[in-house]
């Protein structure tokens, strides 16, 4: 008796083979970046970046549609792009199905830059610049325009997020999202005043083992940096980068500017700033976390 052969089972999709990918994600893109292979896999340590720039994904999407809705326009500057994974990951996913948006890395590294330039030129991602200068030069960069709607700064080092911070207060930037990397720059201040401190408050104990003024300047230099943003007219919400299980910089600051001061935050979060700065010896920097006091609601 004959057998009847079983219907040949079709070859399984991409999407079937990597679940992890995101609907419309361009493969080619992927490989472009080193993030796929040419054989289209995924190995761990690619598949672990590639879910970190979807989770950040996550959050910046609806910012960039609610600006989009508002005005019929956006632009995104991403301060510390490196190879500009998240720039174009967000080109690719979001702005190239539609006929306006714009994506701008910022990139100290020359020959990055280079590269990103030629990536987005054989893709045709026509909305995508990228600058050679530091952040502080940015700022009066004649390649940029005068309003930034997102500002993106993902592990700039050291001072570098105070700088994309500076950057999108004078912007007028409607949305900021840092992933903030190491700063010496408080811890330094607090080791370089310890006996004082120490003999001024017994809090100085949290400092008082060079470890210590290691994290704690870490820490204390995003809690300044959540109360400038609010002393300058942003809402700020903090939270884990959940996914983000082998970095030791875990801290997302999600920032959104306000129409107007509900009941006075402005003021109590500039005066929050000066007394914390007070309190722990490090009047010096006030310039470091300066306040945005002209600041105006945004319109669309």
């Amino acid at each position: 008796m004959a057998k009847h052969k079983s219907p040949a089972r079709p070859a399984p999709t991409l999407q079937e083979q990597l679940p992890e990918l995101r609907e419309g994600q361009s493969v080619a893109l992927l490989q472009e970046l080193h993030i796929l292979t040419r054989e289209g896999k995924l190995n761990q340590d690619t598949r672990r970046k590639l879910k970190q720039v979807y989770h950040l994904v996550q959050f910046i999407e609806p910012l960039l549609a609610e600006v989009l809705a508002a005005r019929g326009d956006v632009t995104l500057a991403d301060h510390g792009a490196g190879k500009s994974y998240l720039g174009f990951i967000l080109y690719d996913l979001f702005f190239k199905s539609k006929t306006v948006g714009r994506v701008i890395g910022v990139e100290t590294r020359a020959e990055l830059v280079a590269k990103s330039r030629a990536l987005a030129a054989k893709l045709g991602f026509e909305r995508m610049d990228f600058l050679a200068t530091t952040v502080q030069e940015a700022l009066t960069h004649p390649g940029l325009p005068a309003r930034i709607d997102v500002v993106t700064a993902l592990h700039a080092c050291d001072t570098a997020t105070d700088d994309a911070i500076a950057f999108g207060l004078a912007k007028h930037a409607s949305h900021m999202v840092l992933v903030p990397c190491c700063q010496a720059e408080v811890a330094g201040v607090l080791r370089q005043h310890k006996a004082l401190s120490l003999s001024r408050s017994p809090l100085a104990e949290l400092w008082r083992h060079p470890l210590h003024t290691r994290e704690f300047g870490s820490q204390i230099t995003n809690v300044l940096r959540c109360l400038q943003l609010e002393a300058s007219g942003y809402s700020v919400t903090v939270t884990e980068l959940v996914g983000w299980e082998h970095s030791m910089k875990n801290e997302l600051i999600l920032a959104r500017r306000m129409a107007d001061d509900r009941h006075g935050a402005r003021e109590r979060a500039r005066q929050r700033l000066t007394q914390v700065l007070d309190e722990l010896g490090l009047p010096e920097l006030q310039s470091r976390f300066a306040v945005d006091s002209g600041a105006s609601p945004v319109t669309a």
